[in-house]
């Protein structure tokens, strides 16, 4: 069994016990979270929402933390232009409990 949901921006599919990094949300660590934007969900047959079906996907916030640090640099050939910069994304863990 499993369910395509949409969170920040993305689509995800998941299934219970599924671990998964998403765009950060609010909430603390071993706070539940409830996903209602279902697109799809299979079981034994296929729900397929126009754009949404009516149910919910249930998490548990593992932890919110920050990723690796990504290079940002700018060129420009010719002129001696460089800048470079990092960018730390923030990111939310979590578990999904149950669909």
């Amino acid at each position: 069994m499993f369910a395509v949901i949409e969170t920040g921006g993305k689509q995800y599919r998941v299934s219970t016990g599924l671990k998964l990094r998403i765009e950060k949300i609010e909430g603390e660590p071993q706070s539940k979270v409830i996903f209602d934007r279902v697109l799809l969900k299979s079981d034994k047959d296929v729900e397929v929402g126009t754009p949404y079906i009516k149910t919910h996907v249930e998490g548990k916030i593992l932890e919110q933390a920050r990723d690796k640090k990504k290079i940002v640099f700018r060129y420009h050939s010719k002129t001696r232009y460089r800048k470079m910069k990092g960018h730390r994304q923030h990111y939310t863990e979590v578990e999904i409990t149950k669909i």
